[in-house]
């Protein structure tokens, strides 16, 4: 691990505050809409500022979460790979973002910055950033798929070409339902326990990151909040909501860290959408923009270089 001598906490929580404000005044201003603000305090230490806009003019549900939780003995969710760190004191910090527009043309966007360390007061401290972003659509356009990629490659390419792939090619195994056997979107960056840079360069990056979002979700927001549609497309938007919601309380390695945690179960899922269905054994109609979806749409390809047209 590089030194750890010059990690910074405090600068680590003052730019995700700076983010979770920016990120909020960037959906309220394509939203039309007020976020409502829930600062809430942990019983085992630490708390947060979750902020929540629901029912509006674009989007259904926005939701964009500040914690800042201490412990002293890791979930397992956290532990099973650093055994070493049992029993010892630990900090995670970071920013979660999910929204759901309202209309089904519109996808589902994903974003999340965080900071670890255990031992921060000691002569040799655990730190690592995690993060990224990705991108779930209800119906596929390769223009938006293409602008996603190529801003999520600009965010990390003064880091090194590598970084892109790596992320990318990570995105795309990490956001995959196994029990389905399909992704649950076209993916876009994805990192964690990342500490091969210095502090200063590793938190350059996650900064990177966290501020590429807006610029890689907004135009593609801007682009479908007004495209008409009907039952048939909300419909197939509640269906596929609820791929969604059944990666992230199967498979998602962020809810299950809050919830073994003792984190505030509404902040932890407040990521779910407010609506959503299951239909048993429900198949799209053969040839249809639906069946093509998860068939064709949702298939790992490097988009960053696809031809939009």
């Amino acid at each position: 691990m590089p030194p750890a001598s010059a990690i910074d906490p405090a600068a680590v929580k003052t730019y995700l505050l700076a983010l979770q404000e920016a990120i909020c005044a960037g959906l309220a201003a394509a939203d039309g809409g007020v976020f409502r603000e829930d600062a809430w305090q942990r019983e085992a230490g630490g708390g947060g500022r979750t902020r929540v806009l629901s029912d509006g003019r674009v989007l259904e549900k926005a939701g964009v979460a500040f914690s800042h939780v201490r412990g002293t003995q890791l979930p397992p969710a956290a532990s099973a790979l650093r055994p070493q760190l049992a029993g010892r004191p630990w900090e995670a910090l970071g920013v979660s973002v999910v929204v759901h527009p309202r209309n089904p043309y519109a996808p589902t966007s994903h974003a999340n910055v965080r900071f670890f360390v255990s031992g921060a007061d000691s002569g040799a401290p655990v730190w690592w950033f995690g993060g990224g972003f990705d991108l779930t659509p209800y119906y596929g356009f390769a223009e938006d798929a293409a602008h996603w990629h190529r801003t999520a490659r600009t965010a990390v390419a003064p880091f090194g070409a590598d970084y892109y792939p790596r992320f990318k090619r990570a995105c795309d195994e990490y956001f995959v339902l196994p029990h389905r056997k399909e992704p649950r979107g076209i993916g876009g960056l994805f990192f964690d326990d990342f500490n091969e840079l210095d502090f200063a360069r590793s938190f350059a990056l996650t900064r990177a990151v966290g501020d590429a979002y807006l610029p890689a979700y907004l135009p593609i927001l801007s682009r479908r909040q007004a495209t008409a549609y009907g039952e048939r497309e909300r419909n197939f938007q509640l269906y596929r909501r609820g791929r969604y919601v059944e990666f992230n309380l199967v498979w998602d390695r962020g809810t299950l860290f809050g919830l073994q945690s003792g984190g505030r179960t509404e902040s932890i899922l407040m990521s779910l959408p407010p609506l959503v269905r299951w239909d048993y054994d429900w198949r799209p109609e053969p040839g249809s923009p639906e069946a093509g979806l998860a068939r064709d749409f949702l298939r790992p390809r490097d988009w960053a270089e696809a031809d939009p047209a």
